[in-house]
């Protein structure tokens, strides 16, 4: 059996896109040649790929299982063409990171591996989306905030920081030794947006909001920081995400005595498998020193 390496570039696709019609509009296909593409694929392999619905397509078991080796299939390839050509044929590491923590994660560990001899490509998306590229090869790292566990994705703590209220230096708060939520809900607000508690803490600020002004909610935690410094805000964020800026004084933190004692907690997740990725192996250790 012969399998084009166009029909499997066309099977990654479609798991990427979710959709026969994006993958048929970008490469400037009708829709029918992607099904008769992927109808023939399913016949060799004598399985089926993907489950059609209104929305798109999602890949099956029978594709998941498959998709992997379809990825490394490509990937060969594409290390072969390189090689012929005179391009270092270096291993690549896709990573996948949600906005709140990219300064975090990205800004120190691309300089750390500055020397490595890999590649890495970084992206940026929500927890579940990323736990989705995880599971279909599309991501090898993952940094998502607390999720519920998934089968066959490993998960591990790298952050666990307590949620605080800063301001720049010289905002009058800063006066005040001890506050409370009703003492600061009148300022001009824009907490970083880190999940269902903070519309608590919106909740919590308005009943002693004596105005209806907005309260502005906002990713990533550098346009939190921004707001706090450049235009007098008061946020609320992960310490962690803060902790430079209050190193170097530029940013204080308020004690709000009622604030409640909500975390932020960050992880790395990355897909188990029996093979080992020494690429991988190596981000990974990487992201544990920092």
């Amino acid at each position: 059996m012969a399998l084009s390496i166009d029909d499997l570039a066309l099977l990654v696709e479609i798991v990427e896109l979710g959709s026969f019609s994006q993958a048929a509009a970008r490469r400037r296909w009708s829709q029918p040649q992607v099904s008769q593409r992927v109808a023939a694929l399913e016949e060799q392999l004598d399985v089926q790929l993907f489950a059609r619905h209104r929305r798109g397509a999602t890949p099956t078991p029978a594709c998941l299982t498959f998709l992997p080796s379809a990825q490394q299939a490509l990937a060969a390839i594409e290390a072969g063409k390189q090689a012929v050509q005179g391009a270092p044929a270096l291993p690549q590491v896709t990573l996948a990171c949600v906005p709140s923590l990219t300064s975090l994660i990205y800004g120190p560990l691309l300089p750390k591996l500055a020397d490595a001899p890999l590649e890495i490509r970084c992206s940026t998306d929500h927890s579940p989306v990323i736990m989705d590229k995880l599971l279909t090869g599309r991501a090898q790292l993952g940094f998502v905030l607390k999720c519920p566990a998934i089968a066959g994705i490993q998960l591990e703590r790298l952050y666990l920081s307590p949620i605080v209220a800063v301001v720049r230096r010289g905002h009058p708060l800063t006066r005040r030794a001890r506050l409370t939520l009703a003492d600061v809900a009148n300022a001009r607000l824009a907490p970083q947006f880190w999940g269902e508690d903070c519309d608590e803490l919106i909740r919590l600020l308005r009943v002693h909001r004596r105005s209806d002004s907005a309260i502005h909610a906002i990713q990533p935690a550098s346009a939190a920081i921004e707001l706090a410094l450049e235009h007098g805000f008061l946020t609320f964020m992960p310490e962690m995400a803060a902790a430079r800026q209050l190193k170097l004084g530029n940013l204080a933190k308020l004690e709000i005595a009622d604030l409640p004692h909500w975390e932020w907690e960050a992880m790395v997740a990355w897909r188990s498998g029996k093979r080992p990725d020494a690429a991988k192996l190596r981000v990974l250790q990487a992201v544990r020193e920092l």
